[in-house]
């Protein structure tokens, strides 16, 4: 923290007082006040002399109390996909088969003209085996084809109807990374499992050029309201349903209508080889304007537990505690990973992987470590994203290659996706491998934070309420919801470890901790006011913390009073 006069010799244009300042370069708050001038910090000190730079036209922002902290980074989230399902049929409010359906039937009355009725945002749990059936979308919608992205985005729900415009009957077979769940005859009975969902997207009609954009500004909008200053997008190309968002970056960039700062990371065909590099690279050179940058490449591994498609060293269970013959997919061969990483590292790219069973964890951290050996180190920042289970013998490796730990701190908890879907088919014992969050600190993992909405909320305060308390918020749960114990509490993070892995953390995984992620003289104004200290408050209360304020490069982008 400085103490030294201010050189420049001008008024700031923002002063916050009142309150303590969480820089993310120590363990704790301080107390101290911020000066702003032109887009950049210019001081961080005491109140008298963050006050002396209080001209006629300074705006004093009172904290009262409250905590100013570095703006959020989301290293993992898919504004443009939840933008549009914000804006389409929308059953992330439910979380019921009767809400469902009602949301459904009133999109339909709603919107007569459209050919297909889509949207996503279901939840697994609320169906029996966590697979709905089309004669349930058939009650509701029996005359137009429906497809609803399950709020995952590894499955979908479809009626009848759709199921017929795309040919898709018992005689369809099973693609090699996906599955149809069937009736006892074989016919569809209504859920897509990861590429199966293609089978019925393509013959869907795409969301327009327009749809699209509004749905990246309205997911931008409600990210901002939640402190959210810059991200990194997971998924950068065209994928089922959805047009190239490649493409979407690029206009709002062009037009000025993108604020945050945005990091792409290009999508791996996994359907294709290495011939596709070079197409990434062109990507790269033709995807940097304004705030966005397309300077990551996505591979994604595996799919999820929950329809154990997750890469895993052992098999599932059945439902009587039994081995089956199933140990999940991997998605890109082991030997075409390691060497797509290895041109890919070369190249200068970072990689952004998805990697959540066990197995797949350590396909990827063994392609990292040949090309490691082969390319030498370097400063791409590779990380892998969501780690549900981690093998213990692969905790070091993570601090050993340099790579970050990007967690998704929601999931780490009791819930009925989680007890019902998923403890049972892994065991007891390796279901106390999951999000590992401390071991992973304590072997020396860098960790990045992300939400991965629209799968699960957005809000980073929800997602550090997690991180240190292991449990559910009391909002997510619901008032009539029975309490529940901390989930494998060994493995939680302090309030300043996860609010750092939120701001610094995800800064470095984005290269922008040069400029963001700290609240630090000579970097951008990238801030957020918290209503309230949560360092002063019980820890079972951070999901009570709301943002007031955020601010990028100094200019007010939310205002939770307006």
């Amino acid at each position: 923290m400085s103490n030294s006069r201010q050189p420049i010799g001008q008024w700031a244009d923002t002063v916050f007082v009142g309150g303590r300042v969480f820089t993310a370069t120590g363990p704790a708050p301080v107390d101290a006040a911020v000066a702003v001038a032109d887009g950049r910090i210019i001081a961080v000190a005491d109140e008298v002399r963050v006050r002396s730079l209080a001209g006629p036209d300074t705006e004093v922002v009172d904290l009262a109390g409250g905590l100013l902290v570095p703006g959020f980074q989301d290293a993992h989230v898919h504004p443009v996909v939840a933008g549009a399902q914000m804006l389409g049929c929308d059953l992330s409010g439910e979380h019921t088969l009767e809400g469902y359906l009602e949301t459904v039937a009133a999109y339909a009355a709603a919107h007569p003209e459209a050919p297909w009725i889509r949207g996503g945002g279901w939840s697994m749990d609320v169906f029996p085996g966590g697979t709905p059936t089309r004669s349930m979308l058939d009650a509701v919608v029996p005359d137009r084809p429906v497809m609803l992205t399950n709020r995952d985005g590894h499955g979908a729900w479809c009626n009848t109807r759709a199921f017929r415009v795309a040919g898709v009957d018992r005689d369809t077979p099973d693609p090699a990374d996906g599955r149809i769940e069937r009736e006892p005859d074989g016919t569809p009975a209504g859920t897509l499992q990861e590429g199966a969902v293609d089978l019925v997207a393509r013959h869907a009609p795409l969301a327009t050029p327009d749809e699209a954009h509004a749905g990246l500004l309205a997911a931008q909008e409600h990210l901002f309201s939640l402190g959210v200053t810059a991200w990194q997008d997971a998924m950068i190309g065209a994928f089922p349903g959805h047009p190239d968002n490649y493409d979407v970056y690029l206009r709002a960039a062009r037009e000025g209508s993108l604020r945050a700062r945005v990091v792409g990371a290009l999508w791996w065909d996994r359907e294709r080889g290495l011939e596709q590099i070079s197409e990434l690279e062109e990507r790269r050179r033709t995807g940097q304007e304004g705030r966005f940058r397309a300077t990551s490449v996505k591979i994604m591994q595996d799919g999820i537990a929950e329809n154990f498609t997750a890469g895993m060293l052992e098999p599932y269970l059945d439902g009587c505690g039994c081995p089956t013959g199933n140990s999940g997919l991997s998605f890109i061969d082991p030997q075409v990973l390691g060497e797509a990483v290895r041109i890919l590292d070369a190249s200068g790219f970072q990689l952004h992987f998805h990697a959540l069973g066990d197995r797949a964890v350590r396909e990827v951290l063994d392609a990292l470590t040949a090309a490691r050996a082969a390319n030498g180190p370097n400063d791409n920042r590779h990380h892998l994203a969501h780690l549900q289970v981690v093998h213990p013998d692969d905790i070091a490796r993570f601090a050993d290659l340099g790579a970050a730990a990007n967690i998704q701190a929601l999931w780490a908890a009791h819930e009925p996706q989680m007890d019902e879907l998923t403890i049972p088919f892994l065991g007891p014992e390796r279901a106390a491998l999951q999000y590992p969050f401390g071991d992973l600190r304590r072997a020396g993992a860098r960790l990045v934070a992300g939400s991965d909405w629209s799968v699960s909320s957005p809000d980073p305060l929800w997602g550090i309420h997690v991180a240190v308390n292991r449990t559910v918020p009391d909002q997510e749960r619901g008032p009539a919801a029975e309490p529940c114990p901390p989930f494998f509490p060994e493995q939680a993070l302090t309030l300043a470890e996860a609010l750092t892995a939120y701001t610094a953390g995800s800064a470095w995984a984005n290269h922008l901790d040069d400029v963001t992620g700290t609240v630090e003289e000579g970097k951008h104004a990238d801030l957020v006011v918290l209503d309230r200290d949560p360092f002063r408050h019980p820890a079972q209360e951070i999901a009570e913390t709301r943002v007031l304020r955020t601010y990028l490069g100094g200019e007010l982008v939310h205002d939770a009073r307006r």
